[in-house]
């Protein structure tokens, strides 16, 4: 892979933190944007500018155009059947809500069981927590094996006549480990049950093909995957689409309604894409699909995985240094410090690397279930992307040996 050109893409790189070169770290939780998708978002604002299926004006067709062309992308990306498979959301968390809202009214009853695990993203969790209170559901969980991975072995071990619903992400945001998402479905669809993936991590990572893994609905968020915030993809099988009603209502999802409460929805996908959807955030993230595809998932998976191991490699000495997920086959490190046999807390870890110009992710990643199982509080996060470089897992390393409780104290002082 040829970072140092694949770098030049990315203006931001060039800016300095804390007074040295910024060494992003953070992927996880948001990735940085190259150029293509910034001069996408651009040229909206600056030639188009109009709303989409709105008006009846060359411009607004233009629109319409670059719109239904970055759903046609998106279904090209992921590889749905049908593009009406392709709904547009503000992101993972608002297509897992949402999900979880349609499948809870229209297909559960009360005793009604979904499975989760305590590695979950809070949205992947809490919407079916909530929308479980009205009609009595429960969520159980699957257990972890012991460094915190799903195993098909024990989500064997917890499938009853009552689960009517699996929800959990094919990677965990914050150990990294990739769920055995084709394996579950096939079991899940010879009992009925409906299978939900956050697709959150893994859709910047990895080839993600729905129909192959047979999923049942899937969500991403652009964000994470060099695309524009406050967009993203709910992919729902149509045949479940078409059956589910809407969370939203309002203009554009309708053909028809009268003041005698007779309403006409329009077919998946517009149904559910009530109002103004951020039209210059879904022509950016088709922008960032076809930037991704321009260098390959499966480049990106094999460069990140050999970041991660030349990180380990390079600090297997550092006895102060405790790892929580060796064995994830991701980009995704998880660790903690320690000095003078006691933890450091994360957050003074990650403000020490910021004074070195390291950006990384501290505290509890939205999986508040987790620290629990890790019996921590909290932990540090470094997450690497296609345009990171092994200097800049130096620069970090070389960081992590200058870690003390003396120093992280210090830079409040």
């Amino acid at each position: 892979m040829e970072t140092n050109k694949i770098r030049e893409d990315f203006p931001i790189l060039k800016r300095t933190m804390s007074g040295k070169p910024v060494v992003y770290f953070d992927n996880g939780a948001t990735t940085l944007k190259p150029q293509p998708v910034i001069d996408a978002i651009t040229n909206y604002y600056t030639y188009l500018g109009a709303n989409a299926h709105r008006g009846d004006y060359e411009m607004s067709g233009q629109v319409d155009d670059a719109f239904e062309g970055a759903r046609k992308t998106a279904q090209k990306f992921l590889n749905a059947k049908h593009v009406e498979e392709i709904v547009f959301t503000s992101g993972s968390s608002m297509g897992l809500n949402e999900i979880a809202i349609m499948v809870t009214r229209q297909y559960l009853k009360e005793g009604d069981v979904i499975l989760s695990d305590e590695s979950e993203h809070a949205s992947s969790y809490l919407p079916w927590l909530q929308a479980g209170k009205e009609k009595g559901t429960k969520i159980d969980f699957i257990p972890l094996d012991e460094e915190g991975k799903i195993t098909i072995e024990n989500f064997k071990k917890v499938l009853t006549d009552q689960v009517k619903v699996v929800a959990l992400a094919m990677v965990s945001n914050v150990l990294g480990f990739t769920a055995p998402i084709k394996e579950m479905a096939k079991i899940c669809h010879e009992r009925g049950i409906l299978l939900v993936v956050d697709g959150a991590q893994s859709t910047p990572h990895l080839p993600i093909d729905v129909q192959d893994l047979d999923v049942d609905f899937y969500v991403l968020s652009a964000h994470k995957m060099c695309g524009p915030t406050g967009v993203g993809v709910m992919y729902g099988k149509k045949k479940y689409l078409d059956e589910l009603q809407p969370v939203f209502y309002g203009g554009e999802s309708n053909a028809r309604y009268n003041k005698c409460g007779d309403l006409i929805l329009k077919e998946s996908p517009l149904k559910f894409e009530s109002g103004t959807q951020p039209i210059e955030g879904v022509i950016g993230m088709a922008a960032a699909m076809k930037y991704i595809d321009s260098i390959g998932k499966e480049n990106i998976h094999e460069y990140e995985v050999e970041l991660k191991k030349y990180f380990l490699e390079q600090t297997k000495d550092l006895e102060n240094l405790i790892v929580y997920n060796r064995n994830a086959e991701s980009g995704i490190v998880t660790f903690n410090m320690k000095d003078k046999g006691q933890l450091i807390f994360a957050q003074d870890v990650a403000s020490f690397l910021n004074t070195q110009g390291i950006a990384v992710r501290s505290g509890q990643h939205c999986a508040k279930l987790l620290p629990d199982i890790l019996q921590v509080p909290a932990t540090i996060r470094a997450s690497f992307y296609f345009y990171n470089t092994k200097e800049e897992v130096d620069r970090l390393v070389a960081a992590l040996k200058e870690v003390t409780l003396e120093n992280c104290v210090d830079i409040f002082f």
